[in-house]
């Protein structure tokens, strides 16, 4: 079965690559991922999940230096992008409907489905991560994705937010899955309580 990612996703890779011109990419990446690499990246347009394997692989060494923290911090950033194009993602002050909400969005980003929520609260969730990449790229994207619901709770408004690996497939796990847990929004339709007297 072929495998392709949307346009959306695919297009922060190649501007990271695009503007990255000290790197010689073309140890990384195929003839065909440069031809692609050299066309307009349409949003909602199809694109090899091969060749976004090996750009992720290419800018983990060459531009975060191995470090899984920043591609975490990525992950993070990429929420703005996806909520721009889909404004009825977040539901504000709820956690669990923003949840349920990516869940059927889900397969707008990849082909096949990457992600499935599995369980979800008004205080916490679990999402199954399953690219089907080669294990050091499985563990990068897998947290990008960490960092991506991570922020997704927050901007719903989820307070302390924990977002941690359940299990990985890299590591040898049936499949990755991601633990979410965080603090219910404050209800602002309430008043405040009044102090009790004494106090």
């Amino acid at each position: 079965m072929t495998k392709n990612v949307r346009g959306i996703l695919f297009v922060d890779y190649v501007r990271m690559v695009r503007s990255t011109k000290s790197v010689d990419w073309s140890k990384h990446l195929t003839e065909t991922d440069r031809r692609i690499l050299a066309e307009r990246i349409d949003p909602d347009g199809w694109y090899p999940m091969a060749t976004f394997e090996r750009l992720g692989l290419a800018i983990l060494k060459e531009v975060a230096q191995g470090q899984l923290e920043g591609v975490r911090m990525w992950g993070r950033f990429q929420v703005d992008a996806v909520r721009k194009a889909f404004p009825m993602l977040v539901s504000a002050g709820d956690p669990r409907e923003s949840l349920m909400r990516f869940d059927v969005l889900a397969g707008s980003f990849f082909e096949p489905n990457a992600f499935r929520v599995l369980a979800v609260s008004d205080s916490d969730g679990l999402v199954e991560v399953r690219y089907g990449m080669s294990p050091l790229a499985e563990e990068t994207a897998s947290n990008q994705t960490l960092g991506f619901f991570e922020r997704l709770v927050e901007i719903a408004g989820g307070r302390a937010v924990d977002a941690r690996f359940k299990s990985r497939s890299w590591a040898g796990d049936d499949t990755t899955i991601i633990a979410l847990n965080w603090d219910p929004p404050m209800d602002t339709s309430r008043p405040p309580r009044a102090p009790r007297p004494g106090r």
